[in-house]
Parts: structure tokens; C-alpha cells; sequence
């Protein structure tokens, strides 16, 4: 039995309408009452019965179109389907930053995915409104501990301690000690610091050692007072001191002399100045030390004259006295200067001349006899009697005579 259709115009110009839709409605009806056997969807179009056997036309998944007419393929089912920087919605590949985050806020595409940020030097939700950052909002609320403040360093909040404070800045901090026993033994608890235990010892006063956070304080020699108040000084200027110990040195009453001389030597104050002398009998260094006269002190320190030498001897009435001489090679007066010779042997002189008391002079003089000449040769006196005299040329050279000469004649005493 086919559903009666009934149309009623509502006005004119309607007419051609409502036939269109007798018409489907027809085919329609038609085609309810076979089902999907006919298959009355469109391209593409999936048709299922209802309970009552009316065909219901639809689109499968990742299509998209009128289902009576035609069913398309949609862009993309996933995103797999879509470059990086795009998304499958509802069948196409859009840009998924489009309207997601907020204003001034940047958008990446990550795996398909938009991902909101405020861009550098700008802070607030990426999703709502990034506005221009302030570097001190890092440290509100404060993310350190208790005793703690925070700064921001490089873009970062950084934790610190208070002065005064020590531990862990994230996790908090608190004071270094609040009692002795939480120092080491050579330290005790002040101001809620771990701090040397000699500080305990007063102005002037010095700290031998420190046990069990107390300190073991003295006054230094000479000082007097309370080594945990003050130690102050025997005295402020010589008139504090007595007459046994008459300096004032830094602070205690002193005799100069102590420690001022050397060994075996005097020491006399002339004023307040220590003045060291060795005794009369006695020689050396009276800062060092004295000791009896031997010898060799008549030559120390050296009584000649420059590059002299100095040697123990004896006068002509047998007395101990130093003796000066000019060493080999020196001439001159030994109790003022000796004075290095020109020469101290015939090589360090030319071939004509020799070293005669280490003076490079000619050998010839006095060497030869009267009338003879002389020649240098080899650092030696070549003595020679002149042509037409004779003689021993170191002693004298004469002219000499001529005497007649015989002559043997042959021929006298030849054999008749």
C-alpha cells in the first residue's frame, strides 16, 4: 500500500515546484517499496534497510557528497595523508595553526600537531596573548626555599642563599650553626656562624690553641692585662722602663745590649745605642765574635799597598811585623803600589829586545866591550869587534897591525 502524498499550493508561482516534488516523491515512494535491491542510492553511496525495510542512503567513512546523487572520495582520512605542516579536519589537508593560538604568539607544526609559544622576550598563555616579558616576573612566585632569594640570570631564575644562610637555595637554607656543637672543634657558633675560635682572645693577646671550641689566650711577654680583653704593652716610651732595662722596644722594657754584640764581645751603651768592641786582647768581628790575636792577624787585614802581598815576619829588634813585598812579575814601592811589569820573560817581547826586571829593554846596553858592536838578535847581545879591529868584543876591540908576510919561492929551492 503506497503512502498517499498530498500538495497544496500556497501562491502562485509555485506550481512548477510543487510538480518537481509529486515527481520525486513518486519515484521515491517507487522505490521504498523495493528496498535497496535496486540499489537506490547514488555513486559511490552505501544503502542499508531500516527494520521496516526503508533504504537509507550515506556516504561511507572518507567520503563526502549527496548520497542519492554521488559520494567523492574525501582529500585525506589522516594525517599521514597531509604534508608535515598540514592536518586532515573533515576530510582536507588545512593548516592547523589557522586560529589555534593566541595574539603575538607563534605557531610550529609538529608531526601535524600546532604547537602555541610566546616568542623570545615575551611571556603570558600562548593560547590567549603573549605581551612583552619582565625579567623579575620569573622569580613570582619565588621557586627557591625559604632563605632564600632569587635573580634572574641570563633569561633564568637563579637561587641563592642569604647572607648568612647555607644549604640547598631550591630546597631552602638555613644558619650555618646555632649552637657550639654544630662546629668543628677548633670553631665556635657566633652570630650563627662557624667562626675561628681565637677570635675569642682580646686585642693584643695571642692564641696558643683551641680546645673543644674555647680558645687558650696569653698575653705576650712583656704585656700585661686580660687575654680575653686587652694585653697591653709594658710600656709606651723609655721613661716607663728602669734602669736595669732603660729601652722602651715595641712595648717592653729591654737592656740594648741583650743580643746586640757577638761572642767575647763588650757591649757599652752610649745613650740608648749598644756599642760593640772586642778587648784589648782580643781581635775579630765584635758583631760576631772576638778571639785572641794568632799571627796571621798581622796580615788581616792587609797593611801594604795595593796588590802587595802581606806576610808574617820580624823586625831587626825580633818583633812580630808584617812583612810587604811585590809579588813575581811586580815592581814598584810594596808599602803604596806594585805595579805589573812590562814583561815577565823574553816572550812577550819583540826578537831585539829582552825582559830585564820585567822591563822589555834593548840587551845590547852594557853588554859589549869597548869599541865592539852590538846587535840584538833572539832577545840575546851579539857582541862583534867592527872590521879592521881585534880584540875580545866583550871586553875591548884594538886596530889591528901589519906585520910583514914571507914568501917561499919556489924556484929557490928548486933542484938544479
Amino acid at each position: 500500500m503506497r503512502p498517499e502524498v498530498r500538495l497544496q499550493a500556497t501562491g502562485p508561482g509555485t506550481s512548477r515546484t510543487l510538480l518537481a516534488l509529486l515527481v520525486f516523491a513518486s519515484i521515491w515512494l517507487t522505490v521504498v517499496g523495493q528496498g535497496c535491491s535496486r540499489n537506490p542510492c547514488g555513486v559511490g553511496a552505501t544503502c542499508q534497510e531500516t527494520a521496516g525495510g526503508r533504504p537509507v542512503c550515506s556516504c561511507p567513512a572518507g567520503y563526502s557528497g549527496n548520497p542519492l546523487v554521488q559520494c567523492r572520495r574525501a582529500e585525506c582520512l589522516d594525517h599521514s595523508e597531509c604534508r608535515g605542516d598540514q592536518a586532515c579536519r573533515n576530510g582536507n589537508c588545512v593548516n592547523p595553526c589557522a586560529g589555534v593560538c593566541g595574539i603575538n604568539a607563534n605557531c610550529e607544526v609538529r608531526n601535524h600537531v600546532p604547537v602555541c609559544s610566546c616568542p623570545k622576550g615575551r611571556s603570558g598563555d600562548p593560547f590567549s596573548s603573549c605581551r612583552l616579558q619582565d625579567p623579575e616576573e620569573l622569580c613570582r612566585p619565588s621557586p627557591c626555599g625559604s632563605n632564600t632569594k632569587c635573580d634572574v640570570v641570563n633569561g633564568v631564575p637563579t637561587c641563592s642563599c642569604l647572607p648568612g644562610y647555607i644549604g640547598s637555595p631550591l630546597s631552602g637554607c638555613r644558619h650555618e650553626c646555632e649552637s657550639d656543637v654544630e662546629c668543628v672543634s677548633n670553631q665556635y657558633c657566633s652570630q650563627f656562624k662557624c667562626v675561628n675560635g681565637c677570635n675569642q682572645c682580646g686585642k693584643g693577646a695571642t692564641c696558643a690553641r683551641v680546645t673543644n671550641h674555647r680558645a687558650v689566650c696569653e698575653c705576650p711577654k712583656g704585656y700585661i692585662g686580660s687575654p680575653f680583653s686587652e694585653c697591653r704593652p709594658e710600656c709606651y716610651g723609655d721613661r716607663d722602663c728602669p734602669a736595669g732595662r732603660p729601652a722602651c722596644i715595641y712595648g717592653i722594657c729591654k737592656n740594648p745590649c741583650e743580643g746586640a754584640c757577638g761572642v767575647n764581645a763588650d757591649c757599652n751603651l752610649r745613650g740608648l745605642t749598644p756599642v760593640c768592641s772586642c778587648p784589648r786582647d782580643m781581635t775579630g768581628d765584635p758583631f760576631i765574635s772576638c778571639r785572641p790575636f794568632t799571627k796571621e792577624d798581622l796580615c788581616n787585614p792587609n797593611p801594604c799597598g795595593s796588590n802587595a802581598v802581606c806576610t808574617p815576619g820580624y823586625d831587626r829588634s825580633n818583633q812580630e811585623r808584617p812583612v810587604c813585598t811585590c809579588p813575581p812579575g811586580y815592581t814598584g814601592n810594596a808599602l803604596t803600589s806594585c805595579v805589573r811589569g812590562e814583561c815577565q820573560s823574553d816572550a812577550e817581547c819583540a826578537d831585539h829586545k829582552a825582559c830585564i826586571s820585567y822591563q822589555c829593554v834593548d840587551p845590547c846596553i852594557g853588554q859589549c866591550g869597548v869599541g865592539a858592536q852590538c846587535q840584538a838578535k833572539r832577545h840575546l847581545a851579539v857582541c862583534t869587534c867592527p872590521a879592521g879591529t881585534q880584540g875580545d868584543a866583550l871586553v875591548s876591540c884594538r886596530t889591528a897591525r901589519n906585520y910583514p908576510v914571507a914568501r917561499y919561492n919556489k924556484k929557490r929551492n928548486a933542484v938544479p
